[in-house]
């Protein structure tokens, strides 16, 4: 019995051994756990100041460095005001036992280097200034910024044009002289959130340039600049990194670039003399693929309502201003097409290299019940030339084009038959611009520019008679046009600008006109 009683005991023994080696390493775990937390807490600690010290050491560099900029700005000031003081005294640059006097274009230059300095720090306080100001606040409460251009235009006219402050075409007659501030552009800019992935924008531009209307009296509408306000364009986009979706109020895409002109605003430069300009309503997107070089390949389409030109919105009326006529796109039911494919410089440089060809189609009903397809083929450039010149120009072939600005003031011609029915001519042209562009620094540049557009005079000579309105009879446009635009600061604005504008009708005698103006402008 005592010997069972042993190897009981014994087992025993053995099982709470057993159990206590098994529970050894969690013994251990647990005893060591604190250490181990210590451990990893200063390795933590370690990494965190050692982060902080990388940042206090690129916090010092950076402070270096500016203490640097500025010890070495506050040295050129002295430099610039004691070199300011010698040539206020007249006194030479140096002593005269080591350096000689400056010369003339040595003074010239000090001289520029003082006012380009001095521009340069205006504008940055401008400019730190207004993020300083308290931004315009909308309902949505993203920002929205105010822009514009105030801007007073002189005009002398040799001859007598269509419209005296912002002359397309000429008539014979006598002169005109004036001065007109319709050409004011107001603007908005707005940045909105992020939908599907991308930024969405938005902007838009009116000026004082709009027709009044005949309700308009005597007492309301007594002088130039009494008139309304007019639509100008507007943009809407959703821009992604290499795609942009937009609808917009613009010039079309076939025709992306605009000859450069203060005194020609509401009416752009060249217009109806080979600028399509017309601003109609458009549905687009834009793809841009990158290719080697920086340079990209740019894919455009757009649904486009092209409006009526002057003569057929006319026509469309039938002297009816009391109510708003479809235009012939909008009678024909379906909306206007084009497309553009450019090879340009880069993608996000605006004004970079490009060359470019488009397509436009849209089918058209006119007021007379005659249905017509208007249609373009265009080519449209920007080069830079070496000295600073920059070449731009756009080309186009096509029928139908009054809607976008061509096609002189007209989609079509007709003249009604002894039975009712109508002789019917939708009108071909061929047109174009071509500008050349001498910057001189970042404040003054020169512009020379050429623009014509022609209506074949075989589609247009059945229709015309002795003494038919000018649009109706005209067939040619053609304008030239220099131009200086100084700007002294950021904001303010002068130019001078000489126009030759020619027009010729093809039942009367043809006129031109010499066209002097001056601007001044301000920009906010």
């Amino acid at each position: 019995m005592r010997s069972l009683h042993m190897r009981r005991r014994g087992h025993n023994v053995a099982r709470r051994s057993l159990r206590l080696e098994s529970a050894s390493p969690l013994l251990l775990l647990i005893l060591l756990w604190p250490a181990l937390t210590l451990h990893a807490q200063d390795a933590d600690q370690q990494a965190l100041a050692q982060k902080v010290q990388q940042l206090t050491d690129a916090i010092a560099r950076t402070q270096s460095q500016l203490e640097e900029s500025q010890r070495q700005l506050d040295e050129m000031r002295r430099q610039l005001d004691a070199l300011r003081l010698q040539m206020q005294q007249g006194t030479p640059a140096a002593t005269a036992t080591t350096t000689p006097a400056p010369s003339t274009n040595a003074t010239s230059s000090s001289s520029s280097a003082i006012d380009e300095i001095r521009e340069r720090q205006a504008m940055q306080e401008a400019q730190i200034a207004t993020h300083e100001q308290t931004k315009v606040e909308s309902v949505s409460k993203y920002p929205v910024k105010i822009t514009g251009l105030l801007l007073l235009n002189g005009f002398a006219n040799s001859g007598a044009v269509d419209m005296p402050a912002t002359p397309t075409a000429t008539l014979p007659g006598g002169g005109t002289t004036g001065a007109s501030v319709r050409q004011t552009i107001l603007g908005f800019d707005a940045r909105g959130p992020h939908v599907f992935g991308a930024q969405s924008s938005a902007d838009l531009r009116i000026d004082f340039d709009g027709s009044p209307s005949s309700t308009i009296t005597s007492s309301t509408y007594d002088n130039s600049n009494a008139t309304l306000l007019r639509l100008r364009t507007a943009h809407v986009r959703l821009q992604w990194n290499h795609t942009e979706a937009y609808f917009s109020l613009d010039r079309p895409i076939i025709n992306p670039d605009s000859p450069s002109s203060l005194t020609a605003v509401a009416e752009p430069a060249l217009a109806w003399s080979g600028n399509l300009y017309s601003w109609n309503p458009q549905l687009g997107v834009t793809r841009d693929v990158d290719l080697p070089g920086g340079h990209a390949l740019r894919l455009q389409a757009a649904l486009i309502d092209p409006g009526d030109a002057p003569a057929s919105a006319a026509a469309a009326s039938g002297g009816n201003t009391s109510s708003i006529q479809p235009t012939a796109t909008e009678s024909s039911r379906y909306p206007g097409l084009e497309a553009r494919v450019a090879l340009v410089g880069s993608r996000t440089d605006d004004d970079s290299n490009h060359i470019g060809f488009g397509s436009y189609f849209s089918p058209h009903l006119s007021s007379i019940g005659r249905s017509f397809d208007s249609w373009a083929g265009t080519l449209d450039a920007r080069v830079h030339l070496p000295i600073k010149l920059e070449m731009t120009g756009s080309f186009y072939r096509g029928l139908g084009l009054g809607g976008l600005g061509g096609d002189a003031y007209k989609d079509y011609v007709y003249s009604e038959k002894s039975d009712g029915s109508y002789y019917f001519r939708a009108l071909n042209d061929v047109g174009g611009w071509a500008e050349l562009k001498r910057r001189f620094g970042q404040r003054f540049e020169a512009n020379a520019a050429l623009g014509i557009d022609n209506v074949f005079a075989g589609d247009l000579r059945r229709y015309t008679y002795t003494g038919a309105p000018l649009y109706l009879d005209l067939a040619r446009n053609r304008t030239f046009t220099g131009n200086v635009i100084y700007s002294p600061s950021a904001y303010l604005l002068f130019s001078i600008e000489y126009r030759r504008l020619n027009s010729w009708q093809l039942s009367g005698p043809s006129a031109g006109a010499n066209i002097t103006g001056l601007a001044v402008g301000y920009k906010f």
